[in-house]
């Protein structure tokens, strides 16, 4: 399964258009087999979805993520976690052993950068 998080820096974007990258693991039976990072494409209506869809990934997790979003990674079968806060490391643990929830945290505001 690959779960993917929006980011900065090392820590949770929370914008997940705005990330600097998507840190994907690469996880089986609870164990991180890879990790690694993808540089964000560019934000774009309706493409991010798709281009994480195209590398196999499973669940994106972020701070916050628009509507238009939510129903594009609901249409290619991602599951989705968001209002999740702090370092990549620490949230990919939090999520192998069922820990991390999801807030329904939905952006409704797209003039700001780095925030929602």
């Amino acid at each position: 399964m690959k779960i993917a998080i929006a980011s900065n820096k090392g820590t949770a974007c929370q914008h997940f258009g705005h990330c600097e990258l998507f840190t994907i693991y690469d996880v089986e039976e609870k164990q991180i087999f890879e990790k690694k990072e993808v540089a964000n494409p560019g934000h774009r209506p309706g493409f991010l979805p798709g281009f994480l869809a195209k590398l196999g990934v499973n669940v994106i997790i972020s701070g916050g993520m628009g509507a238009g979003a939510i129903d594009l990674f609901n249409a290619n079968n991602i599951a989705i976690i968001t209002g999740v806060s702090g370092d990549v490391d620490d949230i990919i643990g939090k999520w192998i052993i069922g820990e991390l929830e999801s807030t329904g945290s939905i952006c409704n505001e797209h003039q700001h950068y780095g925030e929602c």
